[in-house]
């Protein structure tokens, strides 16, 4: 799974290159370091994959899991302190840069479905469960919906 993901990555990155370089003719320098950047930024959200499956050696499907250690953008448990980005008051997290401008610019990174009631909750004030192999998590209104989703359908 890992060869395919940088296998993947690599050709990304070439073809990025290769259109970047194409690219100086027509654009101005600003403009190719721009779409580096962006570039740059979308490999190392793609690489975010393999850390948050690595990560998840620490809390297990089913564990509830601390919100600075979440990148909201994602959805995904990373195991170690993410950024924080701070939004009309309230503490939000990413794993980088792309997310930290991402969240205060887009309202459907902060907010989720509650699984069991499926109401809109707010990801910094939800309570956070891995619910996937890959560190997927979710978010739910309260500790109290977790306990009654998990009854009416557990969590393999």
């Amino acid at each position: 799974m890992r060869t395919k993901g940088m296998k993947t990555m690599g050709v990304l990155a070439l073809s990025v290159l290769a259109i970047a370089c194409g690219e100086k003719k027509t654009t101005s320098d600003t403009q190719a370091k721009e779409a580096l950047e962006q570039t740059q930024q979308e490999l190392q959200h793609m690489a975010t994959g393999a850390s948050a499956t690595a990560s998840t050696q620490q809390h297990k499907k089913g564990d509830a899991v601390p919100k600075e250690l979440v990148c909201m953008v994602n959805d995904a448990y990373m195991g170690k302190q993410q950024l924080e980005v701070m939004h009309q008051g309230k503490m939000y997290y990413g794993c980088c840069a792309m997310c930290q401008s991402r969240i205060p610019e887009d309202e459907s990174v902060r907010v989720a479905l509650d699984p069991f009631s499926l109401e809109q909750v707010d990801k910094a004030e939800a309570y956070i469960v891995i619910i996937g192999n890959n560190g997927e998590v979710a978010y739910f209104k309260n500790e109290e919906n977790y306990q009654q989703f998990v009854a009416e359908a557990p969590i393999n």
